[in-house]
C-alpha cells in the first residue's frame, strides 16, 4: 500500500442504495463527489454509479461490485478508492484489503478538505475534533499504514501521527480538552456577538450550499479579497467586513463555511459555533446557484441546516417574533440559458424577496444593495422624544444612530430648556437607545 497524497489518481464509486433516500439524484451525488475529490487535489480518473440492492454488512458491494472496482483501478492505475457513502470502520478495512488500496469515505473526504482549509485556531479545533470523532469509531490500528508526509489532520499525508496510534482513551482524553477549548471559544464569540448587539450596525449573513458563490458576491460587495475559487469548501473561517447600504450608513456582512448534503454528524456539531453567527443576524442573504440543475434540493438542504441551529427564516414580507427576515439571491445569472432565464424572470420580478445576480460580472447587484437597504429600513417606525438640552448623550446618539426628521426647541422642562427630536428607528435601535 503506497503512501497516498495531493495528486493521487482516484476511482469515486456512489452506491445508490435502494430504499435510501437523497436530496440529490445519484449523478449530482456522483458529481458533487467529484467535485469534494478535486477540491482536496486529488485526480478522478474515473467515476461511476453503483446499484446496491442488498447493503452487505462486510463490504457494503457486492463481491461482483468490487471486482469490477478493483478492474477499474487497474485499468486507470488509481492508487485511491473514494466510495461516496458512509463506510462502516470494518466495510473500510476490507475493502482495502480486498482492493490493495487505500479507501476512503464521505465523511474521511470532507474531513480532509476541513483539515486543509481550516486557517483559524479556532477552525483548527474544530477539525481535530470532528477527526477524532471519527476516528474513535475505527478500529484505530488500521490506520498504521498511513505513513505521513506532511503535519495535519487527516489521512492523506505523513509519520508521526500521535492519534493514530494512541487507544481510545487518549483520544477520548483530548477531545475532552478540545471540547473545553472550544467551549472558551464559543464564550468569547457569544461575547463579540453581544458587543455588536450593542452597536447600531445590522449584521448581514451570507449563507448557503457549497460553491453557490458566497465568497465572490462577498469579495464583490466588499472590495475585499477572501479566497474565492470554483472550490467546494474554499471558505471555511467565517469572515466580516463593513459595507455601506441605501439607507444604511453601515452593516456588517459575514461570510460562513457552505452546507452540503450529507454533512457529517461530526462536522455539523464541531462547526456549530461558526455557524451560530447566523443565529445572531438581522438579515439572512440565502446565495443559490441558480444554473445547478440540483438547485431546489440544495435549498432544501440549506434551510433544513438553519432549521438544526434554531434559526427560524422568514421571507421579508412575512410577519414573526423571532424570525430572521430572509433574502434570496439567484447566484450565476450568466450561466443561464436564454430559455431558462426568461423562464425565471416572472419569478423574480414578482417576488421582492429574490433578486437575480452574478458575482462573477457584477449583474443585479445594484438592484441587490437596494433590496438590502430597503429590508433592513423597512421596520423602522417614526418616535418622538423630549429631552432635556443637557442630555448631550442621548441627542447625539439620536443624530449618530437614527434617522432624524426633526429637532427643535419645545420650551421649558423641570430639567431646563428641552427639545423636541422626532426620529425613525428601527426597532434595534429603539431598543439601544432605551437601554443607553
Amino acid at each position: 500500500m503506497g503512501e497516498v497524497s495531493r495528486g493521487a489518481r482516484a476511482l469515486v464509486v456512489c452506491p445508490d442504495i435502494r430504499g435510501q433516500r437523497h436530496d440529490l439524484d445519484a449523478d449530482s451525488r456522483l458529481e458533487e463527489a467529484c467535485g469534494l475529490a478535486l477540491a482536496i487535489g486529488i485526480e478522478v480518473v474515473e467515476s461511476f454509479i453503483l446499484p446496491v440492492r442488498d447493503v452487505k454488512p462486510n463490504l457494503l458491494f457486492g463481491a461482483g461490485q468490487v471486482e469490477n472496482i478493483a478492474t477499474q483501478c487497474t485499468l486507470h492505475e488509481a492508487e485511491l478508492v473514494v466510495v461516496d457513502g458512509a463506510l462502516s470502520a470494518i466495510q473500510q478495512r476490507n475493502l482495502e484489503e480486498k482492493l490493495g488500496r487505500k479507501v476512503i469515505d464521505r465523511t474521511g473526504l470532507i474531513l480532509e478538505i476541513f483539515g486543509e482549509r481550516a486557517a483559524t485556531a479556532e477552525g483548527r479545533l474544530q477539525v481535530e475534533l470532528a477527526h477524532l470523532d471519527y476516528q474513535q469509531s475505527r478500529l484505530v490500528r488500521s490506520w498504521t499504514h498511513l505513513e505521513r508526509q506532511r503535519g495535519g489532520f487527516g489521512f492523506l499525508g505523513g509519520p508521526g501521527e500521535t492519534q493514530i496510534e494512541a487507544d481510545r482513551r487518549m483520544i477520548r482524553q483530548r477531545m475532552g480538552r478540545l471540547r473545553k477549548e472550544l467551549e472558551q471559544v464559543r464564550k468569547t464569540r457569544t461575547l463579540h456577538r453581544e458587543r455588536r448587539g450593542r452597536a447600531p450596525w445590522p449584521v448581514i449573513a451570507l449563507v448557503g450550499y457549497t460553491n453557490a458563490g458566497k465568497s465572490t458576491l462577498f469579495n464583490r460587495l466588499t472590495g475585499s479579497d477572501v479566497m474565492a475559487e470554483d472550490l467546494l469548501f474554499a471558505t471555511l473561517d467565517p469572515t466580516m467586513r463593513a459595507i455601506s447600504l441605501p439607507g444604511v450608513e453601515k452593516a456588517i456582512l459575514s461570510d460562513t463555511v457552505g452546507f452540503i448534503s450529507d454533512l457529517p454528524t461530526q462536522l455539523v456539531a464541531a462547526f456549530r459555533a461558526t455557524l451560530e453567527e447566523v443565529t445572531g443576524a438581522d438579515l439572512i442573504l440565502h446565495v443559490r446557484d441558480i444554473a445547478n440543475p440540483a438547485s431546489a434540493a440544495q435549498k432544501a438542504q440549506v434551510l433544513e441546516v438553519l432549521a438544526d441551529l434554531g434559526v427560524v427564516a422568514r421571507s421579508a414580507g412575512e410577519g414573526g417574533e423571532g424570525q430572521i427576515p430572509i433574502l434570496e439571491v439567484w447566484n450565476k445569472w450568466d450561466l443561464l440559458d436564454e430559455e431558462r432565464a426568461e423562464a425565471l424572470q416572472p419569478l423574480v420580478d414578482g417576488d421582492d424577496v429574490i433578486a437575480a445576480i452574478s458575482a462573477v460580472t457584477g449583474h443585479g447587484i445594484d438592484r441587490l444593495l437596494g433590496d438590502l437597504g430597503h429590508m433592513l429600513t423597512q421596520q423602522a417606525k417614526t418616535q418622538e422624544f423630549l429631552l432635556p438640552v443637557s442630555d448631550g448623550r442621548r441627542i447625539a446618539w439620536l443624530h449618530a444612530h437614527g434617522d432624524v426628521l426633526q429637532d427643535a426647541e419645545a420650551g421649558e422642562g423641570p430639567e431646563g430648556p428641552l427639545r423636541r427630536l422626532v426620529v425613525r428607528l428601527n426597532p434595534k435601535e429603539l431598543g439601544q437607545f432605551e437601554s443607553l
